[in-house]
């Protein structure tokens, strides 16, 4: 199995949420399979982890996910659908603010078309998409007119968000998955309801034994 994983730069507060991400990437790896982490380019917004304020700077979203895939990642723009098994978004605010614009305008969101198309590839190709934590609105806002099942955590404002945008939204608590069998969509709360990182990682190692089941 060899599964892409886009991140959106570096820290829950306006990037990928390492410890999701770094649970992912070990739920994936203790199984043998493989990854290859992707994340598109340009500036953005940064939001400060100490104070959460917002200091007059901005950073490539491809350079600061490169610090948690170890300089291994390459641009959004050179996915291809054809060459992996899965697509997998962490989660982060970074989701929410450079994947897609939720964080901003809430239910009139937009996902960047890069995002868009690497997610609508998959889904053509009867794929697997996997998400965690706020990432599943990313889902949300592009696969919603297909009624994808998805989850957010308990019911919060994201989720009632995700349920206007067509989602058939399910309550999970932070290690469960809700898995679309029809669609091919896992998601788990993470910290949307969690609270540390043994959670978390429960969380993703259910997300990925779900889709090992379903791929035997």
């Amino acid at each position: 199995m060899n599964i892409a994983i886009i991140l959106s730069g570096c820290g829950n507060r306006d990037g990928s949420e390492l410890q999701e991400t770094l649970s992912l990437f070990l739920a994936i790896d203790r199984r043998g399979w493989q990854y290859q982490c992707f994340a598109p380019q340009g500036q953005y917004s940064v939001v400060s982890h100490l104070d959460g304020s917002e200091p007059d700077e901005q950073r490539d979203l491809l350079t600061e996910s490169a610090r948690i895939a170890r300089g291994e990642i390459k641009p959004l723009e050179q996915f291809r659908p054809d060459a992996f098994d899965a697509l997998a978004l962490p989660g982060g605010m970074g989701a929410a603010r450079n994947l897609s614009t939720f964080a901003f305008d809430g239910p009139a969101m937009t996902v960047r078309p890069d995002v868009e198309k690497a997610i609508l590839d998959m889904y053509r190709l009867h794929k697997p998409i996997l998400a965690m934590c706020i990432a599943p609105m990313v889902l949300a806002k592009v696969l919603g007119n297909e009624g994808v099942a998805l989850t957010l955590g308990m019911e919060n404002a994201a989720s009632k968000v995700a349920a206007q945008l067509g989602a058939d939204v399910q309550h999970r608590g932070v290690t469960e998955v809700c898995v679309d069998s029809r669609h091919r969509v896992y998601t788990t709360p993470a910290y949307m309801v969690g609270t540390c990182i043994s959670e978390i990682f429960a969380g993703a190692e259910n997300m990925i034994a779900a889709l090992e089941q379903d791929c035997r």
